[in-house]
């Protein structure tokens, strides 16, 4: 009887180990760009900030108080403390307001043009009124319907004659031309030369006030005349110095 002989027992081999395969350099460049990325817009934006905040505290820094309208003023008018406010402007090289230091200044002086409510306040819009160290009086008189050109006819600007007469406006009820306010009887009337400086709303009796400007030598007669109701006004021709 034949033995077998076993065969003998081959362990089996090891299955090859793959080679680990280490993790290629190359492939985090992308990702460190965009981390180096997103940095670099995180401190610019975090600079911008920065700047815009410094701005905005620099130019609140920058503000001063000047004078603005605090309710409208018609041309001719006189600036009252009423008239004026004193409000905080942000400086700016293409406007110059008047500071609120020369709010006393202001007071007293005419708006050179009509003034409205809110605007700034510019000396470009202001004259000084009548009085010491100008040139040209300032005088009010007042006339009633018939001793001047009504309907809106006189305006600022307009070229007038003070025409001085024998007896006060509307004597006797009459107007210029009739009984009342009589013309001189001999020669020609005395006259003034004015301009107008503003013109009044008509009253519930028909009379008005006309500021008028005249040279000094002439103001105290003409107001003289002005309060004795001795006046009327002729307008002159457009084409000699009026509108």
């Amino acid at each position: 009887m034949e033995s077998s002989t076993p065969a003998s027992y081959m362990p089996p081999m090891p299955a090859e180990r793959q080679p680990v395969l280490e993790p290629s350099r190359g492939a985090r460049k992308p990702h460190s760009r965009r981390k180096w990325s997103v940095g670099v817009s995180l401190a610019l934006v975090t600079l911008l900030g920065a700047m815009t905040g410094a701005v905005v505290v620099a130019r609140a820094g920058d503000r001063v108080n000047v004078l603005a309208v605090a309710k409208d003023v018609q041309a001719g008018q006189t600036i009252t403390d009423q008239d004026v406010k004193s409000v905080s402007f942000a400086e700016d090289p293409g406007l110059s307001p008047i500071p609120s230091s020369r709010r006393a200044s202001v007071v007293g002086q005419r708006a050179a043009v009509d003034l409205r409510q809110g605007s700034l306040l510019t000396q470009s819009q202001l004259r000084r009124g009548g009085g010491l160290g100008d040139d040209k009086q300032l005088v009010g008189v007042e006339v009633k319907k018939g001793f001047a050109p009504g309907n809106g006819s006189l305006a600022k600007g307009d070229e007038v004659l003070a025409v001085i007469l024998d007896s006060p406006q509307g004597d006797d009820g009459g107007s210029a031309s009739g009984s009342g306010g009589k013309m001189p009887q001999s020669g020609d009337p005395e006259q003034i030369e004015a301009t107008v400086d503003s013109v009044g709303r008509v009253d519930a009796t028909g009379t008005f006030l006309v500021n008028l400007i005249v040279d000094p030598a002439e103001g105290p007669r003409l107001s003289a005349m002005a309060a004795a109701k001795r006046l009327t006004l002729v307008r002159q021709p457009l084409s000699g110095g009026g509108r």
